[in-house]
C-alpha cells in the first residue's frame, strides 16, 4: 500500500508494463475528461511522466465509503494500473494493509514531511466539540486541521465532504460541515456527486501535475471541466423535453419509450454535473439513462429537494432559456431523432465551456500548441 520510494510516474508505468501508446491513450481521455484540446495531450504527458509522484492522504469522517468504492472501481484508468502509481497513496484507512499504531503512523510521516494533497471524504461534525466521529482519540476535526496544516492542497469528494451531504440533513444533529467551511488557509476544491465519480477526481490531479494548479472551478469551488454544464443541457432525452413529451407514470409508455423524466421529480435542469458525458460503470450507463431522473446529488442540500417532485426550474434561469413544462398531444420524437437532437444542445455547450476553461487559464493552450 504504502510508497516509501516515490520517483517519478514515468518509472512505476515502466515497472508496471505500461506501454507508451496505452499511457497516450490515457493522457487523450484524461483531456477530454478536462474538456481540453488534443494539443495539451503532449503536454499532459511530459508532465505525468516526469512528476515526482505527489504523497496523498485520504480521509474519512462521517460517510459510507461510496467514494473510495468508486475510487476502486475505476477503470479509466484502473487504480491498480496508474491511479496508484501517479499517486503515492500513503494513507487510506479503508484500502491500506497497516492497522492501528502502524496505519496512524503512516499518517503522520506524511503530515511531517508536508506538501502532500489530502482528499477528504464525509462530513465534519463540529457539534459538542467533534466528538461524534473520532479515530483513534482524535477528532475528525482536529485531524483535519493537523492534516491540512502542512498540505499542499485538499481536494473534497462526494457531497457529505463538500456540503455536508446527508449527514447535514435537517435536523442535523451533530453540526456537521463540509471541508471549505472550515479549511481556509490552503486551496480546497470540490468534487461532489453521491458518490463522486472518480474520473473527475483523477482528470483534476493530472491538472494538477501538468499545470501547477488546480483547474477553473465555479463559485461553489467545483472544477468547470465536471460541472461547468447542467445536466439538463446535455441529457440524451432533452429533444422529448423540448418536444413537450414526459414520463406520466413510472412504466408508461412514455417511460419505455425514454421521454423526459422531468415531470417524475429530475432534477437536471437546476444540477450541474457532466453525468452525460462521463456516465458511470466504465461509461455503460447513467440514472437519467436507465429510467430514474437525476436526484442532484452534486448540488448543496439536495437531501432536502422532494425526490419525486418537479423542480421549479425557472427559479434557476429566465423563463425564455425553456419552453412551457406542459403536456402537449403531438406526434412522438424518435428515440434515435431525440438522441442527436440532445448531442447538437451538449456540443454547443461544450464549445462554450471548453472556451470558458482556456479563457479562466490565460491562454495556456495556445501557447502549449506552439510549443509542440
Amino acid at each position: 500500500m504504502r510508497h516509501h520510494a516515490h520517483g517519478s510516474v514515468a518509472d512505476a508505468l515502466v515497472r508496471r508494463g505500461v506501454s507508451r501508446r496505452e499511457f497516450l491513450k490515457f493522457c487523450t481521455i484524461v483531456a477530454g475528461t478536462l474538456a481540453l484540446p488534443p494539443s495539451v495531450v503532449p503536454r499532459i504527458a511530459k508532465a505525468v511522466e516526469e512528476a515526482k509522484k505527489p504523497t496523498l492522504v485520504w480521509l474519512e469522517y462521517q460517510d459510507c465509503a461510496g467514494c473510495s468504492e468508486s475510487l476502486l472501481r475505476a477503470a479509466r484508468p484502473t487504480v491498480a494500473e496508474i491511479v496508484l502509481d501517479v499517486l503515492s497513496v500513503d494513507y487510506h484507512e479503508t484500502i491500506m494493509a497497516p492497522s492501528g499504531g502502524q496505519a496512524e503512523k503512516s499518517l503522520e510521516e506524511a503530515i511531517a514531511a508536508g506538501g502532500h494533497l489530502v482528499v477528504v471524504e464525509g462530513s465534519i461534525p463540529v457539534a459538542d466539540g467533534g466528538i461524534y466521529c473520532t479515530i483513534g482519540g482524535k477528532s475528525a476535526l482536529d485531524l483535519l486541521e493537523e492534516a491540512t496544516e502542512t498540505a499542499a492542497a485538499v481536494i473534497a469528494v462526494g457531497n457529505c465532504a463538500c456540503f455536508g451531504g446527508i449527514p447535514a440533513a435537517v435536523p442535523n444533529p451533530t453540526n456537521a460541515r463540509g471541508v471549505r467551511d472550515l479549511v481556509s488557509d490552503v486551496p480546497v476544491l470540490n468534487i461532489p456527486g453521491c458518490p463522486l465519480n472518480v474520473d473527475n477526481l483523477t482528470g483534476t490531479v493530472v491538472y494538477y501535475l501538468t499545470f501547477g494548479e488546480f483547474p477553473a472551478t465555479d463559485q461553489l469551488a467545483r472544477p468547470l471541466f465536471a460541472f461547468g454544464q447542467r445536466i439538463h443541457d446535455n441529457c440524451e432525452r432533452r429533444g422529448h423535453f423540448d418536444a413537450g413529451e414526459f414520463v406520466q407514470e413510472w412504466g408508461d409508455e412514455g417511460h419505455r419509450q425514454g421521454w423526459c423524466l422531468y415531470q417524475m421529480g429530475c432534477k437536471g435542469p437546476v444540477t450541474f454535473h457532466n453525468c452525460p458525458e462521463q456516465r458511470w460503470n466504465e461509461g455503460v450507463s447513467w440514472p437519467v439513462g436507465s429510467g430514474h431522473g437525476c436526484i442532484g446529488c452534486s448540488e448543496p442540500a439536495f437531501w432536502e429537494r422532494p425526490l419525486y417532485e418537479p423542480v421549479a426550474i425557472h427559479e434557476f434561469a429566465p423563463p425564455d432559456t425553456y419552453p412551457p413544462v406542459v403536456e402537449v398531444h403531438r406526434e412522438p420524437l424518435e428515440p434515435l431523432a431525440a438522441g442527436a437532437l440532445g448531442a447538437a444542445v451538449g456540443i454547443g455547450v461544450g464549445a462554450v465551456a471548453t472556451a470558458a476553461v482556456a479563457k479562466a487559464r490565460g491562454g495556456k493552450e495556445d501557447s502549449d500548441a506552439s510549443e509542440s
